[in-house]
């Protein structure tokens, strides 16, 4: 691609002179942001970052988690990666006296960044890479294909991982292929991660090879070329070090978390660095380690967890399930969720062997949850088959095993304004599971000074939904969470969460704006 020269927002003065008038001197609108060039960096390094979207001078820039921050200066972002961030997805908004922009997504890797250099179209002009690193590239128009030459010995293992689609929702269905110094296709791959591709490439002999990245649009219409725009954006880890595919079991206690890797170049050495980081709010950790391209999460409770593999095409794996008459039982079949190739389908059968529920995946390569209410005390089998009838070492599954009274918050919007003399009102969804009957209590942690929340009282109250008013005695603007709790029980704490419908994730990071008494 050919990196444009760094052009800031600009106003003219009459437009400025206008929104002036209108609040101060801040933009009369909210920012937007829309997408960001690189999308990522190594830890313990600070880039230049190329926003697309609206940004006025007053613009701010907010990065959830800890380790990153985020610097605005002449209409690019200067993003700061302290060297003990945690690898893995970090989530930014921008932000001024008006408001916020909805969160984009912000990796932060352990290997260097390359940025890509034009032209690279042809094979026989690709970009050299002399060392492991994540290609900070873009398809940015109709036509574009990027190459990359790397120097492999034969025997080497070269992993080549596009992400794209699936973390940074670029409107691209990426095609990779690993080509020869004369232009033969040794490899290809189309969808690995969602529509992202992934290859593992070992050479038969020494010489160099090349990467090649084209695309398709995600959204698939009537053109027979190559796809690009200027949101075409990716990262391609080129390496022939470590790379994490999976862990096993993709489950670990918190106290001691213990798991082994699978996946390319990972030596025992490199097992024995990992290291375990939690997902707050959620039971998940993150798996990294320093000489290890990319992370991988796994489930933190394995009192409530087995896991399994279908171990060949039209296999299916069979666990024992131990129930209670008429105590409901909610099966979870985890496998995409952790980047695994099970779509999998979930049948329990008493000890006859006689069918008694059946669940098949809510979505095209997602997972799957069965409710049963057992008509008698077990044992009974719960079978695990994949939908399309794969199996292989990459069709493992989590199987979690849920009983117990619970619940989850959710909210169907994550920026509020409070105007003059106008509270912002938040309904929050209570979704009551497997029976819970007892109040949940709902309280804001993190609001800006001079923001409160109150539970409205309604005439008729929802069990299944909790109001509550934003009221600000002066301006302000931050990030808050919504937590709930249910009274003596302190293992029942949960944070409401939105949907950012557009990265198929959750967030709990809510943003306020008060424009003041």
């Amino acid at each position: 691609m050919r990196v444009p020269s760094p052009r800031p927002v600009t106003l003219s003065l009459l437009s400025l002179c206008l929104l002036c008038g209108l609040r101060g001197e801040s933009l009369a609108a909210p920012p937007t942001l829309t997408s960001l060039h690189p999308a990522g960096a190594q830890r313990a390094t600070t880039v230049d970052v190329t926003p697309t979207g609206a940004l006025d001078a007053n613009t701010k820039v907010w990065a959830g988690g800890t380790g990153v921050t985020v610097d605005v200066v002449n209409g690019k972002l200067k993003v700061a990666v302290a060297k003990d961030a945690v690898p893995g997805t970090y989530w930014v908004r921008a932000h001024n006296a008006e408001g916020a922009s909805a969160a984009r997504p912000f990796i932060v890797g352990t290997l260097p960044d390359l940025a890509e250099v034009e032209p690279n179209d042809d094979y026989k002009k690709a970009q050299f890479v002399e060392r492991a690193c994540v290609v900070n590239g873009k398809l940015e128009k109709a036509g574009d294909v990027d190459c990359f030459a790397v120097a492999l010995k034969a025997g080497q293992t070269l992993v080549a991982s596009v992400e794209a689609h699936h973390t940074l929702r670029s409107p691209m269905d990426a095609m990779l292929q690993i080509v020869s110094a004369d232009g033969f296709v040794l490899d290809e791959n189309h969808d690995w991660c969602g529509l992202d591709p992934q290859i593992a490439f070992t050479a038969k002999k020494d010489g160099t090879y090349i990467a090649r990245v084209f695309a398709l649009p995600a959204q698939p219409d009537s053109s027979v070329r190559h796809f690009g725009s200027d949101l075409c954006t990716y990262r391609l880890t080129l390496t022939t070090g470590a790379f994490a595919d999976f862990a096993l079991p993709p489950l670990v206690s918190t106290d001691k978390p213990v798991t082994e890797l699978r996946g390319w170049n990972l030596t025992p050495a490199v097992q024995k660095a990992l290291a375990f980081a939690r997902v707050e709010g959620e039971d998940l950790m993150t798996v990294h380690a320093e000489d290890i391209a990319n992370v991988v999460r796994v489930r933190t409770d394995p009192r409530f967890c087995t896991f399994g593999t279908i171990e060949k095409p039209r296999g299916e794996a069979r666990l024992a399930l131990t129930t209670t008459k008429g105590r409901p039982v909610t099966l979870v079949a985890e496998s995409r969720t952790h980047g695994l190739a099970a779509n999998p389908v979930v049948r329990v059968l008493d000890a006859d062997k006689k069918e008694l529920a059946r669940a098949v995946p809510g979505k095209l390569n997602g997972d799957t949850t069965l409710t049963f209410t057992p008509p008698a005390d077990g044992p009974y089998r719960a079978v695990v088959t994949d939908l399309y009838g794969g199996g292989g070492p990459r069709h493992v599954f989590l199987l979690r095993t849920l009983w117990e009274p619970d619940y989850e918050l959710t909210v169907t919007a994550d920026r509020f304004t409070v105007a003059p003399g106008k509270p912002a009102q938040i309904v929050v969804k209570v979704l009551r599971l497997r029976g819970l009957n007892k109040p949940v209590e709902l309280v804001a942690e993190g609001l800006p000074a001079g923001v409160k929340a109150e539970v409205v009282q309604l005439a008729k109250p929802d069990p299944n939904a909790v109001t509550l008013s934003l009221t600000a005695d002066r301006p302000a603007s931050g990030a808050f969470r919504l937590v709930g709790k249910v009274k003596d029980d302190p293992k029942l704490t949960r944070t409401a969460r939105y949907l950012m419908a557009d990265f198929e994730a959750t967030t709990p990071d809510l943003w306020v704006t008060s424009h003041g008494k």
